[in-house]
């Protein structure tokens, strides 16, 4: 079953660095959105994989 992580940040440059490591460890571009207006990354991931998608967001300072 999927889950879908939602994370507001302060900064677009949050954000780009965000996305840059989720890119890296292998998350295809498709499962994730930035919505730029919001300041805020949506990842759809498997509910297994959730803890290790909010570490990696988290080292970004979210809001």
């Amino acid at each position: 079953m999927n889950t879908t992580v939602t994370v507001n940040y302060d900064s677009l440059n949050s954000i780009k660095n965000a996305v840059d490591d989720l890119l890296g460890v292998g998350i295809p571009q498709e499962k994730f959105y930035v919505i730029k207006s919001a300041k805020q990354i949506k990842v759809i991931t498997p509910k297994a994989s959730e803890p290790e998608i909010l570490e990696l967001l988290n080292r970004h300072n979210p809001v």
